[in-house]
C-alpha cells in the first residue's frame, strides 16, 4: 500500500474511532453483539432519563455495573448487576453481548451474566427510558431478559413487583449492605401472593412490617396510597402471576423512587430539582426505632439522636467497621464478660446493675414472683443467664441473654420505664471513669480542659453547623442555635408571611438548603416541655404535611425550622395571582383540595393522638415545586394548646374559617377542622375570599351564593372563578360545593369526617344534596337584607343584622 492509499484510509480510521467513542460516551442507548462497555464508557436511555456504566461508591476501591438517574445531580443508583462480585479495574473489564448473553468480564473471567443463552447474532441490550435494561432478540424484537425482573433495592414506576407463576419466581427488593456497599443486605421486600400483601423482612424470615391485604383500592396498612395526584396504582392477579405496579400521573416532571433501604425501612423519595436533593415522602415503619432489632443485640435505639444506635455502657459494637458505616445489625458485646463459673458464686454476686431511666423494655421479658424490688434484683443476680431486671407496679420482670429492641424514650412517653442492666463488677470503674480519672490525674485534666477551651470555642460554631445539617439530612430533629438561624435568615430580613402564631422568614443553611423559619409568639412552655412537644411533632411525616426540620429554644426565643415550599402558600395563587402561570387551573385546585384533606386525615386518625389543626386556611397550605399541597402549622395546635382564647384575638384572616363552636364556647373536636376546610373549599371554587365587601358597605357571602346554586337555582359554572373561563369539570365543581355545604353545617355531628371527604373527592362515595344550614338559609332567603361586619372588640367571627333601610 503506497503513501497515497495510506492517506486515503487515515480519515476513515479516524472516523471509525470517533464513531465508536461517540456510540458509548454521547448517549447511545444499546450494546450490540459487536459492541462492549468498558472504562468510562456509558450508554444513555433515548430520553436521557437513565445511564448505565461502571460506578464506584465513594469509599470503595472496586467497581460495579449499574444504572443511575441521568437527570439527578446526586448520583443515585437504581440497579446493580454484580452486587456480590465487584471488579477491581473498570478498564480491564467489559460488559458485552456474547452468544445471546449479556456478560461482564474482568480480564477475560466471567463475573456476571444474564444466563439467557440465546444462540443468536442479533441480540442487543437496550437501556429504556423507564430505567429498565432489556435484552432483545433483534430478529423478532422480543424481550428475552430484563433488569426489572431482577431488581436490586429500588422499585421504579412502571415496574412489576410480584410473583411470576410461569417461572415460579418472586421479585425481591434487597437492601444494600450499608450506605456504601451494594452487596445484599439484611432486609427484603416482596409480595406474599397467598395473603395478597407485601412483606418487609429481615433475612427473608423475620417479619418487620406488612402492607396489609389489597382491598381493591389500597393495601390496608398503607392509607397513603390514596395520594392519586402523584401515582396511579394497579394490582394484577391472573394466570401469569400476581404483581403490583405504580405509575406517575405526570412522569415528565416528577422523579421518584421506592427503596428497600439498608436501615430496614421502605421509603418513597421524590427529587427536588430546585434544592438538588431527595425528599422523603413516605416510609414504613414510620420511625427508625420501629424496625425490629435495628440496633442488634444490646444496642439502644433513639429516634432523636444521630446515630440512631448506641451501645450500652460496658458494651462495644461487635463489628466496628459495619457499625461505623451504618449497619448496626451486629449489635453490641460486653467489654467484660460476666462470670460463668457456677462454683464462683461469690464473684458472681459481686456483679453490679446499672440503672437506665425512660427506656422501652427489651423483648422477651419474664414475669417473676417477688415481694419487692430487692427480691427482684436478688433473683436476677442468682441466675447466671439473667442480664437485666425491672420492678414496676409491684411486679418483677427479668431478661435472659442478649437484649433486643431497647429504645430510649422521651420523658412524656407512656412506655417510659426504668430497667437495670447487669454488668461485670469491673465495669464499676467504667461507670465512674470521670470521677476516678479526676482523682488520679486531676491536675492534668484541668490543664487539658483550659488549654483546649479556646480551641473548642473557636471551632464550635463551624462544627455545630456541619453536624446539624448532617443530622437534618438523615431525617432527625436539629436543635439550631438562635445565632445560626439569625445568620441563615440574614437577620430575619425576608418575610414570607405572618399569622396569629408568628412570622415566617426565608433562610439558607450553609449547605445551601433553603428553609422557612417561624418565630413563634405566645408559646410559653418551659425548655423541657417544648423539646418534648417538638420531638413528638417531628416524628409526624406525611407527603401532605410540611416537614419540620428542627427548632430553636433559647429562653423566650422559640423558633421552628421547616422545609421550604418554593411555590409559596395557596392564598397567593387563589386570590392574588401575579401572572398567568400563578393561576391555578381547576384540575390543580381539585388535587390540592384532595391532598389537603389527606393531610388532615393523617392528623385526625393516623397519629397516636388526634391532632386538631385549629387554623385551616389557604395561608397555611403550602405548595412545593410540584404543586403538592402541604398543611403547615399543624403542630402549633399541640404546642399552644387547645385554649385559643388569647391567640384568637390576634389572628389575622382567620375568623371567617372558625366553626360555630369556637364562638359558642363549646368543646373543640376534629370537626372544627372540617368546618374550616369546607369554608376553604368555597374559595377553591370562587378564587376569592368568602366574604367580600362591596362599595355600598355590604358583604357578598360566597357560601350563600354557592348554596343557592346547589339548590338548583343556577348554572354551577357561573359561580366559578372568572379567571378560569368556566374551564372545569361540572361534576367535580358540584361535588366540591356539596361537600363544602356539608362541612359548614352548624351541628358538628352532621358534618362528615375528613376520611369521608377524601373518599368523596376520590369518587368512591357519592355525596347527597346537603341540608340547608340555618345560617346559610338566612342568607339565601334574605340576601338583600344582610349586612356583615367584624366586631373587633370580641372573638365573634361574624354578626348578622337586618338592613335598617328596608322594611
Amino acid at each position: 500500500m503506497d503513501a497515497k492509499q495510506n492517506l486515503f484510509f487515515v480519515p476513515i480510521l479516524l472516523l471509525l474511532c470517533f464513531s465508536t467513542t461517540f456510540h458509548f460516551s454521547s448517549g447511545a442507548d444499546s450494546i450490540s453483539t459487536y459492541g462492549s462497555l468498558s472504562g468510562d464508557k456509558t450508554i444513555i436511555s433515548s430520553g436521557g432519563n437513565f445511564q448505565l456504566g461502571f460506578f464506584k461508591p465513594s469509599n470503595f476501591s472496586k467497581y460495579y455495573i449499574g444504572i443511575w438517574f441521568k437527570k439527578v445531580s446526586a448520583q443515585t443508583v437504581v440497579w446493580v448487576a454484580n452486587r456480590e462480585r465487584p471488579v477491581t479495574d473498570k478498564y480491564s473489564s467489559e460488559l458485552k453481548v456474547v452468544d445471546g448473553n449479556l456478560v461482564l468480564y474482568e480480564k477475560g473471567i466471567e463475573i456476571w451474566s444474564t444466563d439467557t443463552k440465546l444462540k443468536s447474532s442479533s441480540v442487543v441490550a437496550v437501556l429504556l427510558d423507564e430505567g429498565n435494561l432489556v435484552l432483545r432478540n433483534g430478529s423478532s424484537n422480543t424481550t428475552v431478559w430484563q433488569s426489572w425482573d431482577y431488581p436490586s433495592d429500588t422499585w421504579l414506576p412502571g415496574a412489576n413487583l410480584g410473583y411470576d407463576k410461569r417461572a415460579n419466581r418472586t421479585q425481591v427488593l434487597t437492601s444494600w449492605k450499608n450506605s456504601e456497599d451494594p452487596a445484599h443486605g439484611s432486609y427484603t421486600y416482596e409480595l406474599d401472593p397467598i395473603g395478597n400483601q407485601y412483606l418487609l423482612r429481615r433475612n427473608r424470615s423475620q417479619e418487620i412490617w406488612n402492607s396489609g391485604a389489597w382491598d381493591g383500592q389500597i393495601f390496608t396498612n398503607v392509607p397513603e396510597m390514596a395520594i392519586r395526584f402523584l401515582f396511579n396504582f394497579t394490582y394484577i392477579s391472573n394466570a401469569t402471576g400476581d404483581y403490583f405496579i405504580y405509575l406517575l400521573v405526570n412522569s415528565s416532571s416528577y422523579i421518584t423512587r421506592f427503596v428497600m433501604d439498608y436501615n430496614g425501612q421502605i421509603k418513597q423519595f421524590s427529587w427536588l430539582a430546585d434544592e438538588e436533593k431527595w425528599s422523603l415522602i413516605w416510609a414504613e415503619p414510620k420511625t427508625q426505632c420501629k424496625v425490629n432489632a435495628y440496633c442488634g443485640a444490646n444496642g439502644v435505639c433513639n429516634d432523636m439522636s444521630s446515630p440512631f444506635c448506641n451501645c450500652l455502657p460496658g458494651f462495644k459494637s461487635r463489628f466496628q467497621k459495619s457499625w461505623t458505616s451504618g449497619d448496626y445489625s451486629g449489635g453490641c458485646k460486653r467489654i467484660m464478660e460476666l462470670e460463668c463459673d457456677k462454683a464462683n458464686t461469690t464473684r458472681r454476686k459481686a456483679d453490679i446493675f446499672q440503672k437506665y431511666t425512660c427506656m422501652k423494655w427489651p423483648d422477651n421479658r419474664q414475669a417473676i414472683s417477688t415481694e419487692n424490688a430487692a427480691g427482684c434484683k436478688s433473683n436476677c443476680l442468682s441466675n447466671i443467664s439473667c442480664t437485666a431486671y425491672a420492678y414496676y407496679e409491684n411486679s418483677c420482670s427479668t431478661w435472659d441473654g442478649d437484649l433486643f429492641n431497647m429504645q430510649q424514650l422521651s420523658v412524656n412517653d407512656t412506655n417510659c420505664r426504668v430497667i437495670f442492666i447487669r454488668l461485670h463488677s469491673s465495669d464499676s470503674s467504667n461507670n465512674n471513669e470521670g470521677i476516678i480519672s479526676g482523682i488520679v490525674g486531676g491536675s492534668i485534666a484541668i490543664v487539658l480542659v483550659f488549654s483546649g477551651l479556646l480551641l473548642i470555642v473557636i471551632r464550635r460554631h463551624k462544627s455545630r453547623k456541619a453536624t446539624k445539617i448532617e443530622r437534618g439530612a438523615e431525617g432527625t430533629m436539629v436543635a439550631f442555635g438562635y445565632k445560626d438561624l439569625q445568620t441563615a435568615t440574614k437577620n430575619f430580613s425576608e418575610m414570607l408571611g405572618k399569622g396569629g402564631f408568628g412570622s415566617v422568614y426565608k433562610g439558607t443553611l450553609p449547605d445551601s438548603t433553603v428553609i422557612a423559619v417561624k418565630k413563634l409568639e405566645g408559646v410559653s412552655q418551659g425548655e423541657k416541655q417544648f423539646r418534648n412537644e417538638i420531638s413528638t411533632i417531628g416524628n409526624i411525616q406525611h407527603v401532605n404535611l410540611v416537614h419540620l426540620r428542627g427548632f430553636c429554644s433559647e429562653g423566650n426565643k422559640k423558633l421552628l425550622v421547616y422545609e421550604y415550599a418554593s411555590n409559596g402558600s395557596l392564598d397567593s395563587h387563589l386570590f392574588n395571582p401575579k401572572k398567568d402561570e400563578s393561576l391555578l387551573p381547576w384540575t390543580t385546585r381539585y388535587e390540592i383540595a384532595l391532598g389537603t384533606a389527606r393531610g388532615l386525615v393523617y392528623l385526625h386518625e393516623k397519629c397516636r393522638d388526634c391532632i386538631i389543626h385549629c387554623d385551616i386556611k389557604p395561608e397555611n397550605i403550602l405548595l412545593d415545586s410540584y404543586m403538592c399541597p402541604k398543611v403547615a402549622d399543624f403542630g402549633l395546635a399541640k404546642l399552644v394548646g387547645r385554649n385559643f382564647s388569647r391567640v384568637l384575638t390576634t389572628m389575622r384572616g382567620t375568623r371567617g374559617y372558625l366553626a360555630p363552636e369556637w364562638i359558642s364556647g363549646g368543646a373543640i373536636t376534629a370537626k372544627a377542622d372540617v368546618y374550616s376546610f369546607g369554608m376553604m373549599l368555597f374559595e377553591f371554587v370562587s378564587g376569592r375570599r368568602n366574604s367580600e365587601q362591596t362599595r355600598d358597605g355590604k358583604v357578598n357571602f360566597f357560601p350563600a351564593i354557592a348554596a343557592n346554586v346547589i339548590m338548583g337555582r343556577g348554572d354551577i359554572l357561573t359561580i366559578l372563578d372568572p379567571n378560569l373561563n368556566q374551564v372545569a369539570d361540572v361534576e367535580e365543581v358540584t361535588n366540591i360545593c356539596r361537600v363544602a355545604c356539608w362541612c359548614i353545617q352548624e351541628n358538628e355531628h352532621v358534618r362528615p369526617t375528613m376520611s369521608q371527604i377524601v373518599q368523596i373527592l376520590e369518587g368512591f362515595l357519592e355525596v347527597d344534596m346537603p341540608p340547608d344550614s340555618r345560617g346559610l338559609q338566612v342568607f339565601i332567603d334574605n340576601e338583600d337584607d344582610i349586612v356583615f361586619f367584624t366586631d373587633k372588640s370580641s372573638s365573634s367571627s361574624l354578626h348578622i343584622q337586618s338592613n335598617p333601610t328596608r322594611g
